[in-house]
């Protein structure tokens, strides 16, 4: 075993002890939490960021934001965004960044008109501080990341590198929540609805999220990273664990964004690919097929067929539902009208929601981002999502060594379709994208 399998290894097991630990002693999830933004900082200031430590910290963060929120270890809520930011603002600091980045100025100050009318026109009961906050977090961390990645020089490695330190703590999360869930029997299994019992006692929706992003990450390890068959073995192993335990939340939209991440990954490499190359990634997909073939009926028979009645859209006796999207499009609707009434300012930041409780006496906050931009932030949300859109695309041009480019978009866009911004992680994954991607090792600039 070469020392690098070893220091592999050694890093996945020290992960698997984090959940064993904080499933059994729950309160120290929160010191925890806070030593790791510690130590990112130290890290950080210690090497001035000239091995893109932001890089490596911040997706520790990302990957590691559902195990702290469903074991109670952050102390706000939006801790791995505020965290994130800071992060990236002292790696501007450290590093510079690209004078070129002027799309993601724009797309910050695009934002100002929804915050200053939700000063006007938020109920006088509402705390606008924390309200405001809550909804505009998102934008603002991946504004500042996108500002801090543009056209950063990476190498194709030190990338690897940083998608095996947001996968890491997925492990942790996936033991916290085997051990959380058990047995199916036990977590009561009835039902095709979305299962709070086997996400961790967490939102069904954010913890498939992040296991489709880890499905995608160590699938991605073992098509590029599996050199040898121990690391085969265990990222295949790893693999089938996050896969199956992100299936069995019976939510929807992270599975199916990290299968479609894995299948554009997949195209991708065949057509860049040629000759002998060809031959064995013929190889790869046939076992990528069977892999995704054994994880789904093990699923299955563990689910007794309910797994597939939920991607069928049906009940638990095969019934088609009346509603394909579990009632959001009636937010999506709703959110549609507002932008009607408020074409060029919107009704400002977090009025939406002010607006659906006056209208139906229930709180129902917005899945969709894009709707939500459009009805709070009107024109100048339209002008800031075709920024995000096609930026990203147009580097892409000139950035064909970036293997993972459209990848990290799609992720982006699929997931702030059925999870708005909820996680850092669309903010953090979509600023990869803008990463200018090379082969070999390069050491990054940095000021002195």
């Amino acid at each position: 075993m070469s020392s690098k399998e070893k220091k592999y290894i050694l890093l996945i097991l020290l992960h698997v002890v984090i959940g064993l630990i904080v499933f059994f002693f729950p309160p120290i999830s929160k010191p925890l939490a806070a030593l790791v933004f510690l130590v990112g900082l130290f890290l950080i200031v210690k090497n001035q960021n000239k091995n893109h430590e932001v890089l490596l910290v911040s997706g520790y963060i990302v990957g590691s934001e559902i195990f702290f929120r469903m074991t109670g270890g952050i102390i706000i809520y939006e801790f791995a965004k505020y965290s994130i930011t800071i992060f990236m603002l002292l790696g501007m600091y450290y590093s510079g960044f690209s004078k070129n980045a002027i799309p993601y100025w724009i797309f910050l100050v695009l934002l100002i008109p929804g915050i200053l009318v939700a000063t006007e026109t938020l109920n006088l009961t509402t705390d606008l501080r924390k309200t405001i906050s809550f909804n505009i977090s998102g934008p603002i961390c991946l504004g500042i990341s996108s500002i801090y990645t543009y056209n950063k020089r990476i190498s194709l490695d030190k990338l690897n590198q940083v998608l095996l330190s947001i996968g890491l703590p997925i492990i942790s999360t996936s033991v916290y929540v085997i051990l959380y869930t058990p047995d199916l029997k036990e977590a009561l299994v009835l039902g095709t609805g979305s299962n709070y019992n086997t996400s961790g006692g967490f939102g069904p929706n954010q913890v498939a999220t992040i296991f489709g992003l880890g499905m995608f990450i160590f699938f991605s390890r073992l098509m590029l990273e599996s050199k040898t068959k121990l690391l085969l073995i265990v990222n295949l192993i790893i693999a089938f664990i996050v896969t199956y335990r992100g299936l069995i939340t019976f939510s929807r939209g992270g599975m199916i964004t990290g299968f479609m991440m894995i299948v554009i990954l997949l195209f991708y490499l065949y057509i860049s690919t040629k000759g002998r190359g060809k031959i064995k990634l013929n190889y790869i997909f046939g076992f990528m097929i069977l892999m995704f073939f054994a994880t789904w009926s093990y699923t299955s028979s563990k689910t007794d067929g309910l797994i597939e009645k939920r991607y069928a859209n049906q009940d638990a006796m095969g019934r088609v539902k009346e509603s394909q999207f579990t009632g959001r499009e009636e937010i999506f609707n709703n959110e549609i009208n507002s932008f009607i009434d408020n074409p060029i300012f919107g009704v400002g930041v977090a009025k939406g929601a002010e607006i659906r409780l006056d209208m139906t006496n229930e709180v129902s906050l917005s899945h969709n981002e894009i709707s939500r931009m459009i009805a709070e932030h009107g024109l100048f949300g339209i002008t800031a999502l075709l920024i995000l859109l096609f930026t990203p695309i147009i580097l892409f041009l000139d950035n064909k060594q970036h293997i993972f480019l459209m990848c990290f978009i799609v992720f982006w866009l699929l997931t702030i379709n059925h999870a708005a911004m909820r996680l850092s992680a669309a903010a953090f994954v979509y600023s990869l994208s803008l990463l200018k991607v090379h082969l070999h090792e390069e050491t990054p600039l940095h000021r002195k």
